[in-house]
């Protein structure tokens, strides 16, 4: 089965929650009636409602049970969902008043929604920023116990004929951290193993990625990833990971062999890790733009609940993709929390 066939029956089987804030956005309602055809997931829609119904009626449909629509300008939920912003950003000056507003922001609403336990996951980005979406998510959420860092990754699926290797794999962080520090990168490595594991449910094989291989060059930004490679080891010995590592000595088994013999990788890995923002987002890109591979992300992780953002320029197939992703996700939150 392929990988993202794999993820939309999987979240079919959930059947999560999952809101839309910008459910006004012709992309999202789209979206949310193909998730519904497919029994992906039960959608909640934040926006307008006169606005999200013409939408429908636009495409020819109407919002089945699955469905649900909060205007935050008439939501009975607005008090509830207020009350608790203002508990979580009390410290920081915030009023009620000022609280009131904020839940009424179409995205605060939705991740307010999570927070409270109406939705399970949150997807946004299709008209706002990444700054926006993120600031949110981290406000309102909040981080998962014991998370050091809200980081993000993209899913890339290989999955054409003219690929040489087809899968999934995992490109972080190519989203959100800019320039991250060793213990910061090796925190990325370890979450974005455990996200590979959660969507995939196969074993993550980790390339700590770098212009040197094994000592081949001398440089700063080298050691930083040699660091960040033994950080990680030690904190989860039995993680499959190398580094530092070029790409090709990390995905071709010939130039692994001569490069990095001893590897335990051996040129297989699913998991690569970049050492800054600038080159995993030119290489996802690249990979999707050139290379043909789907793209799905920026997937955040190491929140407390799902939210994830889409970039500006997405479909309303990458909206679907990216619900059946939270879902997913949200999946393995529910599991966590009864472990």
């Amino acid at each position: 089965m392929k990988p993202l066939e794999m993820i939309l029956r999987n979240a079919a089987r959930s059947q999560k929650k999952i809101v839309l804030s910008e459910g006004h956005d012709p992309r999202a309602v789209q979206a949310t009636i193909a998730a519904r055809k497919q029994g992906i997931a039960r959608i909640a829609l934040v926006g307008p409602e006169a606005e999200i119904r013409a939408r429908f009626e636009e495409l020819g449909a109407v919002p089945d049970e699955g469905v649900e629509i909060h205007d935050p300008a008439t939501s009975p939920l607005i008090d509830e969902l207020a009350e608790v912003f203002f508990q979580r950003r009390r410290h920081k000056g915030v009023t009620p008043e000022q609280a009131m507003e904020a839940a009424r922001s179409p995205h605060v609403f939705a991740a307010l929604l999570v927070r409270t336990g109406h939705a399970d996951g949150t997807v946004g980005g299709a008209v706002a920023t990444t700054a926006e979406i993120v600031r949110t998510a981290i406000q309102v959420i909040g981080p998962a116990p014991g998370a050091k860092l809200v980081s993000s990754f993209f899913l890339m699926l290989f999955c054409q004929t003219h690929h040489i290797k087809k899968g999934a794999h995992v490109f972080a962080d190519s989203g959100l951290v800019v320039d991250p520090n060793a213990e910061e990168m090796a925190q990325i490595a370890l979450t974005s193993a455990q996200s590979y594991t959660e969507l995939t449910s196969d074993i993550p094989r980790v390339a700590m990625l770098s212009f040197s291989t094994r000592g081949s060059a001398s440089h700063n930004s080298v050691s930083k990833v040699v660091t960040a490679t033994g950080i990680a080891k030690a904190a989860n010995p039995a993680l499959l990971i190398d580094g530092e590592l070029q790409f090709d000595a990390a995905f071709v088994p010939d130039v692994a062999a001569s490069k990095a013999g001893d590897s335990a990788l051996g040129g297989n890995a699913n998991v690569f890790i970049f050492p800054n923002l600038e080159s995993g987002n030119i290489a996802y890109k690249i990979a999707q733009r050139v290379g043909g591979a789907v793209a799905i992300g920026p997937i955040l992780q190491g929140l407390a609940k799902p939210a994830n953002d889409l970039s500006r320029g997405c479909t309303s197939e990458d909206l679907l993709h990216m619900i059946a992703v939270t879902a997913a996700q949200a999946e393995h939150v529910l599991i966590s929390a009864e472990a």
